[in-house]
């Protein structure tokens, strides 16, 4: 009998293997007094484990393949950078010698503290970061109780061929267990948004989260097979579901084989559009992966993380040899960088939150441009650093979470600021650097119109859109279920934006999820978006689906959907809209 459980699809593909239960075995931590002779011996064992943990990450590292996405490794340095931050490495050290508490204990205590920072930040993506420190500090922990390597940490290719089943699982397992040649992961937890399930697009491996209690239906070694796109998992299939995946499988490896003629093809639709790709980026070592995807730029880089893990914001100089390091690694593509997008509990100054008051609801606080103009000397900086680095390449700024007009022109004024300050200290940079707003809340979807009027361009960020238009938490299991790329209520935002951007002769651009999915392409053509930027693996995917649709083919009827509210109505609009075009 074939038992089929339901999860989240977050990395397409089909798999077909047995399964390999993974137990993460975390020691039970408990408070007991350490003698007052014996603190410093305390210290020096979890300044052990510390570099012990380092060590592990740096195997880690060396064992990654050469030819493994930039990203990937980038995943492993942001766990050693954080066992290198003194939020891990010295706060604990003073609560032993404060508390004379045992190690174990400190070390929770400062986890506790740091993951109710990252639970309280409004920004999905932003707040799966805590999964990082979740992971570093079990790390240590499991070195402080003496348990051996995890077996998956071992080299010795007995996971080739298996499935992953686990109750969550870290970049590092992802990066280590790929190597050794899994096919496929389900979790209990996880969202679309966290470091590893990014990490399985990056590398190509079907996964599926948010499968609950997924441990307790399989047994280990038992045959699987994995659906990764529809997030459905099989146990037990009989011989004709097997031939069947069997084939999904085949023309899935053949579909992804046949995309590489893409890479050289201009992105032009049959009947002659042309149309933008431009990849999503927020390290400077993606540079190399979207210049291997063929993207033809950036249309978000995302600087929040030049603030994080650190005890004061960045200097103009530090942040200037970042962004000129990207803008000179894209050989004069346009890159287009958002000021930063922290909120209102996000420490960067050593503990101190940037907004003192007390915020029931982050999401709707002091967050983006809300806390960019309330801090206006970091803000300053920041734009400092862009214009300078603009001397060196095609930079364009974006302000995000715009929702009034009254930001908006501060924030070009305070712009015009630093500008008429580098002219005064004669520093160079792009006089007519172009200014854009995301439109990424209801009213500033309904007042784009207002917005186009005075920007360069726009960018409609749908993941947060879709949220505070339906107001859910994509990553909180319990209704995650309800975000809704098609809700009519998200299109028509969508398309009153891009309709806005035509009559006022401004770029549209859409930076969000949706915008990386081949599914909704098509649509999305057919609303009159001309530029899309996307995780860099999804661009040629995409680019297929351009180069093959023909807009003047396209169901005259395609827009109804704005109209739509029956599911399966809006599945038949979509399959009919993403049908074959010639």
């Amino acid at each position: 009998m074939t038992l089929e459980l339901q999860g989240i699809g977050v990395s397409r593909g089909i798999a077909m293997g047995r399964a390999h239960i993974l137990f993460h075995n975390q020691p039970d931590v408990r408070e007991y007094l350490i003698p007052a002779f014996a603190i410093e011996q305390e210290v020096d064992r979890f300044l052990d484990a510390i570099d012990q943990a380092r060590q592990q990450l740096k195997s880690i590292r060396n064992h990654i393949p050469a030819n493994a996405p930039a990203d990937v490794t980038s995943f492993i340095d942001t766990h050693l950078l954080m066992l290198n931050d003194s939020s891990l490495n010295k706060i604990p050290v003073d609560m032993i010698r404060q508390r004379r508490c045992n190690a174990e204990w400190a070390l929770q205590l400062q986890r506790d503290a740091l993951i109710n920072v990252f639970n309280e930040m409004d920004d999905p993506y932003l707040r799966t970061r805590r999964d990082d420190v979740d992971h570093v500090v079990n790390r240590i922990h499991r070195i402080l109780a003496d348990q051996e390597v995890a077996d998956h940490e071992i080299p010795d290719g007995r996971l080739k061929g298996h499935i992953i089943i686990a109750e969550d699982l870290t970049p590092a397992d992802t990066v280590l267990m790929q190597h050794q040649g899994i096919v496929a992961f389900v979790t209990e937890h996880g969202g679309a948004t966290s470091h590893t399930t990014i990490l399985a697009r990056s590398l190509g491996i079907p996964a599926i989260v948010g499968v609950e209690s997924v441990r307790r239906y399989v047994q280990d070694n038992e045959p699987l097979i994995v659906d990764g796109e529809t997030g459905v998992m099989l146990l037990g299939a009989d011989e004709r579901t097997q031939y069947e995946y069997e084939g999904r499988l085949i023309a899935f490896r053949e579909h992804i084989s046949s995309l590489s003629r893409y890479k050289s093809q201009p992105t032009k639709t049959r009947d002659g559009k042309s149309v933008t790709l431009l990849a999503n980026a927020e390290l400077p070592e993606d540079v190399t992966t979207i210049s291997s995807a063929g993207a033809q730029g950036i249309g978000l880089y995302r600087t929040e993380f030049l603030y994080m893990n650190r005890l004061s914001p960045p200097e103009e100089e530090e942040q200037l040899s970042a962004y000129r390091d990207v803008v000179e690694g894209m050989n004069n593509q346009p890159v287009t960088i958002r000021t930063f997008d922290l909120g209102a509990d996000k420490t960067v100054d050593g503990g101190r939150n940037l907004n003192q008051t007390v915020v029931t609801n982050p999401a709707l606080g002091m967050r983006a441009i809300r806390l960019c103009l309330s801090q206006p000397a970091m803000f300053r900086t920041q734009l400092r650093a862009i214009l300078r680095a603009s001397a060196f390449g095609k930079i364009k700024i974006m302000f995000p979470m715009i929702s009034t007009m009254n930001e908006l022109l501060q924030a070009k004024n305070l712009l015009e600021q630093c500008k008429q300050e580098l002219d005064k200290e004669h520093l160079e940079y792009d006089h007519h650097i172009e200014v854009g707003a995301m439109i990424e809340i209801p009213a500033s979807a309904v007042c784009a119109e207002i917005f186009a009027q005075q920007v360069d361009f726009l960018s409609i960020g749908t993941n947060d859109l879709i949220q505070y238009t339906l107001a859910i938490d994509r990553i909180d299991d319990h209704v995650n279920y309800l975000y809704d790329p098609l809700h009519p209520a998200v299109l028509r935002l969508i398309y009153m934006t891009l309709q806005a951007g035509k009559l006022h002769n401004v770029d549209v651009s859409m930076c969000g999820e949706m915008a990386g999915d081949p599914r909704y392409t098509r649509l999305l053509l057919a609303m009159g978006l001309e530029n899309f930027s996307m995780h860099p693996n999804a661009i040629l995917e995409v680019k297929q689906v351009i180069n093959e649709t023909n807009l003047n083919e396209l169901p005259v009827n395609t827009l109804d959907i704005m109209n739509t509210s029956d599911q399966l109505e809006l599945d038949l609009l979509l399959e009919k809209i993403n049908g074959p075009s010639h």
